[in-house]
């Protein structure tokens, strides 16, 4: 059905990202859909490996000056924006320097994983929300992919549960195979400061954990990959709403 809002939030996208089937699957659902006549936007984290020069981002300064409070303290939020090669289809770069800047996605270069992931993971999802508001642009859809994106629907349902700006949007939430990150007790930290503490996920913190968790904020779930393994496909399986199981990306106005 042409002519609805729909928003994106992922945390890989190609061209941003190129080896990976949820950065395809992404494009492909977006492009289908802008091409169909709605109105797409996509929101990702402007991680440091993304090329601000080849990929010609540049900061909107009207959306930028914005700060997210963590844990007590203010962030500055940083919007950069660039369009999608080839396409009039604009994607939204959430930035920040302490939280985004670096030459890896969750990890050092020993493999560890970052101390602050679970405060950038909710550092995005707050900022994806508060611009959107400040566009005063309301979709009719928000569809989530990737694991820092699923703080989102948790936050709409409860730090913003009260905020009526979203009340008519429709949550779709893609579950994929990726790589369970796991995170520290600061995380819990955070969620608890925003009065987040009814979640499975403070228990023993951990990515696949916050995915599980968002499903249950979900008005329909689809399977991102076609076959989900381990744990996160009995989270799958289990979810209590509407299941859409595998859709190809070309025919994902099925679930809309």
């Amino acid at each position: 059905m042409p002519n609805q809002k729909i928003l994106y939030v992922t945390t890989e996208m190609y061209p941003y990202q190129e080896e990976s089937s949820m950065a395809a699957t992404v494009n492909r659902m977006a492009l289908k859909m802008h091409h169909e006549g709605n109105d797409v936007r996509v929101f990702m984290p402007r991680f440091g490996l993304i090329s601000e020069r080849k990929f010609q981002l540049h900061e909107v300064i009207r959306l930028s000056g914005m700060n997210i409070i963590i844990n007590d303290l203010d962030q500055p939020l940083i919007i950069k924006v660039a369009s999608l090669p080839g396409e009039r289809l604009q994607v939204y770069f959430i930035d920040n320097e302490e939280y985004f800047q670096r030459k890896s996605y969750y990890t050092d270069e020993e493999g560890k994983g970052f101390e602050d992931n679970g405060e950038r993971a909710v550092f995005f999802a707050r900022g994806v929300i508060e611009t959107i508001k400040k566009l005063n642009w309301v979709p009719d859809v928000i569809h989530i992919n990737g694991w820092m994106s699923s703080l989102i629907p948790i936050y709409l349902k409860t730090f913003y549960k009260n905020d009526y700006y979203f009340k008519d949007t429709k949550i779709v939430i893609s579950v994929y195979n990726e790589e369970n990150v796991q995170l520290t007790d600061t995380v819990k930290e955070v969620l608890q400061f925003d009065n987040i503490s009814e979640l499975k996920s403070l228990e023993s913190p951990n990515s696949e954990q916050f995915v599980t968790d968002s499903l249950n904020f979900a008005d329909v779930v689809v399977k991102g990959d076609e076959f989900l393994e381990g744990n996160i496909d009995q989270s799958y399986e289990k979810a209590k709403v509407q299941k859409a199981d595998y859709v190809e990306p070309d025919a994902i106005e099925k679930v809309y």
